[in-house]
């Protein structure tokens, strides 16, 4: 994994002065979305800035060192304000289409591997085939619109997705609660039509007893 430290006032990482690079190494291959890396800035009493990476599951990290003056001058720094100022509504609208483009993938995936996983899963899936189906037309439909570039297009696409997908989730849930139900003893209704144990079909004798004209 490549680690790269900028300075600058843009939102964009290109947009700005690349200080330095370097790699962490040693994490092994997980799922997307599942490395958790901290990278944390030290400036020391000489100017001198440590960034740090470290992988939180195995512990590997690497440092690199950026020597005081080889970030910006005063008069870059201001050259860059202004410009960031300039630009900010352009900056903006391509900032919220790479979240936009990083949702819509991230759901793709997860529905992916859920569809996956239902399909996969020992006894069959809990759902009907035509259910997974529509959820697998709605993960094409927002690869389809990932491989464009209209943002409308892709954030519509995501939301059908994402309503495919609850609508997967409780079907599942209601057919874990049906199966469930079914397995425990008196989960039904009572022979006959009444309402099980306890209900008010049945007759109970019962003895009254008068406290007053008993202790007298």
């Amino acid at each position: 994994m490549q680690i790269q430290v900028y300075q600058g006032e843009r939102e964009i990482a290109s947009h700005n002065k690349l200080l330095g690079s370097f790699e962490l190494t040693g994490i092994p291959p997980a799922p997307r979305g599942i490395p958790q890396i901290e990278v944390t800035f030290d400036i020391d009493a000489n100017g001198i800035v440590h960034v740090t990476a470290k992988d939180k599951g195995t512990g590997k990290e690497n440092t690199i060192r950026i020597q005081e003056g080889s970030g910006l001058s005063k008069e870059e720094i201001d050259r860059m304000i202004k410009d960031a100022e300039a630009h900010a509504e352009e900056d903006r609208k391509r900032r919220e289409e790479a979240d936009v483009r990083n949702q819509a993938e991230t759901l793709v995936y997860q529905t992916e591997k859920f569809v996956k996983e239902q399909r996969e899963a020992e006894g069959g899936s809990k759902v009907p085939e035509d259910t997974l189906n529509k959820v697998d037309a709605a993960v094409a439909e927002a690869k389809t619109a990932l491989g464009g570039t209209d943002i409308t297009a892709i954030k519509s696409a995501m939301e059908k997705l994402g309503q495919e997908s609850q609508a997967l989730g409780q079907a599942i849930y209601e057919a874990t609660q049906a199966e469930a139900g079914a397995g425990q003893p008196g989960g039904g209704a009572a022979p006959g039509g009444g309402a099980g144990p306890g209900s008010a079909d049945d007759v109970v004798d019962a003895e009254v007893v008068d406290d007053d004209r008993e202790s007298k």
